[in-house]
């Protein structure tokens, strides 16, 4: 009896010492949270600690990536071209989403949120504009790319054409950015272990699941199918334009058209094809892990959420941001010499690029071959 009381006892007094979540948030900003994160337990502190820890391993190398590509794109008068216009944009956008990343770093280490529903909204509209204009800079960079390759008859995009596609692309992100931070639609709130603010996905009303239906159609269903649009279109016309080279070299009993450098090079088909699945695969991986929780909690068996499952999305997005500028940029012969030449310590060797192993000489060779076509 003696022993059933004390252990009794000691489970009473263990239960009394659990904390909940939001044990340290203020009445004010609780009345944020959905009610079904506050079920759950506080995380245990190495969670926010670990957490916090690898956020500041993503800030320091997303800013300093995308910070080198920002400044090598814009120093150097060769490397300013309207194509690369696009990859500029694509890295202040990743370079605003990171710096919201200290509001979260030190939410983690106070194991809950320091600066009230004002910090939650900034933080989660820099996040928003960074998202949305992410996936459709990533379209127009698909965009640009088709145009390039595939319909090199109809010349490369002009500063004033990409100029007007940065200015739509911010446009594209400002609705669903703008409606949820001053609540005319939607709202931002906490998520999770509430260090981090997103939009409102857990609401049961008709309202709420209808912005999130539309948002996951406007930000993730438009840019994907335009992704595999235009790089399925950039496959297509290259494996044609090497079936081309393929058929005109046999006419003339050749064994190829091509020179002795080219022929040591992969295939332009291989190249490219490995570029538009890697480019297609990081947007899924960036952005399906949110739309699988926001979906699931919307419309689907929300019980299978937890507080951790939450927090993955945030954590590819960010890791996403640090890949972005080696994805576009680092694979630059131009980029890399710049580099090579402003920061030596970075160990890049790089040599003088050549066109025949450029992928503007590949661009060249399919105008001329439709242009022998047309004639």
């Amino acid at each position: 009896m003696a022993l059933n009381s004390t252990l009794t006892a000691s489970f009473d007094a263990f239960r009394s010492d659990r904390r909940m979540m939001g044990w340290n948030t203020p009445e004010d900003y609780m009345s944020y949270v959905h009610p079904y994160w506050k079920t759950f337990e506080a995380p245990n502190p190495f969670l926010h600690y670990t957490l916090g820890f690898f956020y500041i391993i993503f800030m320091f190398c997303a800013l300093m990536g995308n910070g080198v590509v920002i400044w090598i794109f814009t120093s150097c008068k060769s490397l300013r071209t309207p194509s690369n216009m696009l990859v500029v944009n694509l890295a202040i956008l990743d370079f605003i989403m990171m710096l919201k990343t200290p509001i979260f770093i030190m939410n983690s280490y106070n194991e809950g949120p320091i600066w009230g529903k004002l910090g939650c909204d900034i933080f989660a509209l820099l996040g928003s504009y960074n998202g949305i204009g992410s996936a459709m800079n990533n379209a127009a960079i698909a965009y640009d790319r088709h145009r390039t390759i595939a319909r090199p008859l109809d010349g490369k995009l002009t500063r004033k054409q990409v100029t007007l596609m940065i200015v739509a692309i911010w446009a594209w992100a400002t609705p669903f950015s703008v409606m949820p931070f001053l609540g005319i639609w939607g709202r931002f709130v906490p998520e999770g272990f509430l260090t981090t603010c997103t939009f409102d996905y857990m609401t049961e009303d008709s309202s709420t699941k209808f912005f999130v239906g539309t948002i996951f159609f406007y930000s993730y269903i438009i840019p994907l199918a335009l992704l595999i649009f235009y790089y399925s279109k950039i496959v297509q016309s290259v494996g044609d334009h090497e079936k081309t080279l393929r058929d005109q070299a046999k006419k003339m009993n050749v064994t190829s058209l091509r020179s002795n450098r080219d022929q040591n090079e992969k295939s332009a088909e291989v190249r490219i094809a490995k570029v538009a699945i890697a480019l297609a695969t990081l947007f899924v991986v960036a952005w399906t892990p949110y739309a699988f929780v926001a979906l699931t909690a919307a419309f689907g068996n929300r019980s299978v959420l937890t507080p951790l499952m939450s927090m993955i999305p945030a954590c590819c997005c960010k890791g996403v941001a640090c890949i972005n500028p080696w994805m576009y940029a680092i694979n630059h012969p131009r980029y890399r010499m710049e580099l090579q030449k402003k920061m030596p310590w970075f160990c890049v060797h790089e040599p003088a690029p050549t066109d025949d192993l450029s992928l503007g000489s590949a661009t060249t060779e399919m105008s001329g071959v439709v242009k022998e076509t047309s004639s």
